[in-house]
Formats: structure tokens, sequence, C-alpha cells
């Protein structure tokens, strides 16, 4: 099997800070029902520790195959699959899979992926984990600013498909 489309979908606040290592250092509820549209019916890849970092009723996350990468092989969860790469995650799916973080997975999948959903946050935060630098040879287009109404934060849907020459 081989998936037909790859997309990573992350939100990251200034200097692409996604995370603090185990959480992420925001709340949106809008930009949370967006990760949701878009994923919910198609699998999903993760790593250990963004399968750790989600909140356990929401393990596995409902409506996606759940594929996390981990190195140890003995690590199991219930309604996951596991696999020892993110290549070796590919290989299990058809259709349109999303990649969901952490750094480290972007990174891998980066060059597999056709598609990225990219929250952008205006906000600055402590956080070591970041996302993947996004090459040249992606085609933009960046959403309107809005401002959540739960948490007052200004953020933006912004999107990116890989440019391919014609010539």
């Amino acid at each position: 099997m081989s998936p037909t489309t790859v997309g990573a979908i992350w939100a990251q606040a200034h200097d692409g800070v996604i995370g603090d290592g185990t959480t992420i250092p925001w709340h949106i509820p809008e930009d949370m029902a967006h990760f949701r549209e878009i994923t919910r019916g198609h699998p999903v890849v993760m790593g250990r520790r963004t399968w750790d970092s989600l909140p356990e009723r929401f393990r596995p996350l409902p409506g996606r195959r759940n594929i996390v990468v981990t190195r140890d092989r003995s690590w199991h969860a219930d309604g996951a699959d596991t696999a020892g790469s993110v290549e070796d995650a590919l290989a299990l799916v058809d259709g349109e899979v999303w990649v969901i973080g952490g750094g480290e997975i972007y990174r891998a999948a980066l060059p597999f992926t056709t598609r990225l959903e990219v929250t952008e946050i205006d906000l600055s935060v402590e956080g070591e984990t970041r996302a993947p630098h996004i090459p040249d040879g992606w085609a933009a287009t960046l959403g309107e600013w809005r401002v959540s109404e739960k948490s007052g934060h200004r953020f933006r849907w912004n999107q990116y498909g890989k440019a391919y020459r014609t010539t």
C-alpha cells in the first residue's frame, strides 16, 4: 500500500514553536475544530510523544486510524498501530494520510508531503519543539487573520502545496 496524498498539519507560534515538549502551549478551539475537519476519516501518523501528549479521553483520535511511530518495538497502545519509521507508517495506508507531529516526525515526513496545513498564531511562547522549515518549492495561500472568540489569540490558516515546474 501507499498513500495517494500525504499532508502535514500543525499550529505554530512565532519562531516556529509548536510545543514545549509535553503540550501545546495555547488553546484555540476554532483551530482544534479545523484540525478535526481536515483529519477526520483519514489515517493520522504521529510520534510517541505526540500520542502521549493527547488527553487520554482522545486516545485514539476518534474517526481516524492512529499510527504511532516509535523506535521501541515493545511499545503498544490500545487503538493505535505502530511503525518503526515514517516510511513504514506510510506503507500501512492507502489514500489521504495526515502527519500530526511532533517536530521530528514532521521533518522525517516532509519529503513525502504534498500538502501542508499550517495555523500561524500571533503569539510568542517558550518551547523547544519547532515546526520544520518549509523549503523552497512550496506555494503558499495565506489565510485572513482572525481572533479566537474563546482565547483571544490572533491566528490564520495557511495552506501550502508543492509547486511543480512544467518545463
